[in-house]
C-alpha cells in the first residue's frame, strides 16, 4: 500500500528516498507503504500506519481522498495507492532503518517534465510495455532524483487526474476515458501475471 501526500496550493507529491542498506530496492525513491498487516483494516489504515512508521506522518494529519487503480510491482504483488492532502508545514522524520530521504516534487512536472525517457520493460509474466523515467533536479538541495517505475506510474496517473492534461510525452492512456482505461490496462497486467502463475504450476 501507498500513500501519497499532496501539500495545499501548487500540488505536490511527497516521497521517500529509500536506505541505501535495504535488502529490497535500496536507494530507489518510493511512496511510504508497505504489506498488509493484520491489526490494518483497510489498504488505507496500512497507508497511514506506513507513512507513520516511515516519515512519522501522524495519521490524523492526512485527509484522505481516493485510492487510485492499483499496481503490480516487479515481485507480482499488488499495490494500491492511496491519495491524500496534508499540510505543506509537515517536517518529516524518517526512520534511518528505512528511508535516507523525504523529498516533494510538483505534481505537474509529472505530465511537463524537464527530463524525461521511456524505458522498455517486459514483467516476470511476459509483459511488454514501457516504463516512466523521470529525474527531477531539486535546486534548492542541490541534488538530483530519479523517479520511475510503478512510482512513476502512480505519480503519472495522479496527475492526469489532478490536472485533466495532456502530458509532454507519450502514455498508455485513452485520456479521453482515464479511469477506465487505467482500470482495463492494470487487468489486462493482473490477467497476465495469473496466466503465467497457472502455467507454473
Amino acid at each position: 500500500m501507498r500513500e501519497s501526500a499532496l501539500r495545499w496550493g501548487v500540488p505536490k507529491m511527497a516521497a521517500a528516498e529509500r536506505e541505501d542498506e535495504l535488502e529490497r530496492s535500496p536507494g530507489e525513491v518510493c511512496f511510504p507503504g508497505g504489506k498488509r498487516e493484520a491489526i490494518d483494516k483497510d489498504e488505507i489504515d496500512t497507508a497511514l500506519r506506513e507513512a507513520k512508521e516511515e516519515v512519522g506522518l501522524q495519521p490524523e494529519k492526512v485527509e484522505v481522498i481516493c485510492r487510485l487503480v492499483p499496481g503490480i510491482d516487479k515481485m507480482n504483488h499488488l499495490v494500491t495507492p492511496v491519495v491524500g492532502f496534508i499540510e505543506d508545514t509537515f517536517q518529516a522524520t524518517p526512520n534511518p532503518d528505512e528511508v535516507s530521504d523525504v523529498f516533494v516534487v510538483p505534481l505537474e512536472y509529472f505530465i511537463k517534465p524537464l527530463n524525461y525517457k521511456a524505458l522498455p520493460y517486459k514483467t516476470s509474466s511476459g509483459y511488454s510495455n514501457w516504463m516512466h523515467c523521470f529525474i527531477y533536479d531539486d535546486h534548492e538541495r542541490k541534488t538530483s532524483f530519479k523517479i520511475w517505475g510503478l512510482t512513476a506510474h502512480f505519480a503519472v496517473l495522479l496527475a492526469l487526474i489532478i490536472f485533466g492534461k495532456r502530458p509532454t510525452f507519450e502514455v498508455d492512456y485513452d485520456l479521453d476515458n482515464l479511469i477506465s482505461s487505467a482500470e482495463n490496462n492494470f487487468m489486462n497486467l493482473y490477467a497476465s501475471v495469473y496466466e503465467r502463475k497457472k502455467s507454473n504450476l
